[in-house]
Order: structure tokens, then sequence, then C-alpha cells
């Protein structure tokens, strides 16, 4: 199935499964805040090291398969599969959006 993601997400998506950490950070804003794995980094930097360690420390394919809004966020329901522990699992994304930017992410089971 395929949906049609909001273009910075999808160019988030696209950056995360080339690894390519630099691209993936830059679809953030420069305060823009990521929590996942009970983790919280702030900023293009800290998200930028945050997405290097994780492609270096875990090889991994992610699969947006649904879209949905709850209030101000974007929600995106993708399948992992890699050689995480845990694998394979459904995590939901939380975005939040300013100005053509993700100001808030949020990963979650």
């Amino acid at each position: 199935m395929s949906i049609e993601l909001p273009d910075v997400i999808a160019t988030y998506f696209a950056a995360d499964k080339k690894g390519n950490a630099q691209a993936l950070s830059e679809c953030f804003t420069q305060d823009a805040v990521v929590t996942d794995e009970g983790n919280t980094w702030t900023g293009r930097d800290a998200i930028r090291q945050w997405m290097a360690n994780a492609s270096t420390k875990y090889t991994y394919t992610v699969e947006p398969f649904a879209l949905a809004e709850d209030g101000d966020r974007t929600v995106v329901t993708s399948h992992l599969v890699g050689n995480f522990p845990g694998s394979p699992v459904d995590l939901r994304y939380f975005f939040v959006l300013r100005d053509g930017r993700i100001a808030e992410l949020e990963i979650v089971p």
C-alpha cells in the first residue's frame, strides 16, 4: 500500500533509508526536538548525531504504511525490520511541522 506523505516527511524517510544523517537533519527546524527510545535530542546537530549513531549501530529498513492526523501532529505508522532488539516492529512517528520543516518528532511503539 502506498501512502502520500507530506513533502518534508517523505524527505525524512528517504534520508533515513539512505542513512544520510546530514540530509535527515536538514528536514528539521534549528530548534527541533526528537524523542526516541526514551532519549531526547534538541537541535539539528544533536539530531544529525542521533541518526548517525542509529545508522552505524543498526541495519534496518523502514516502510511507512499508514498516515493519520492527531490534533496538530501528523502520525505515520511504519514497519521496521533489522538487526535491532525486538525486530520486526511497527512504530508510530508523531511529527509536528512548522514552516515546511519538522519541529518535533516522537517515535513510539
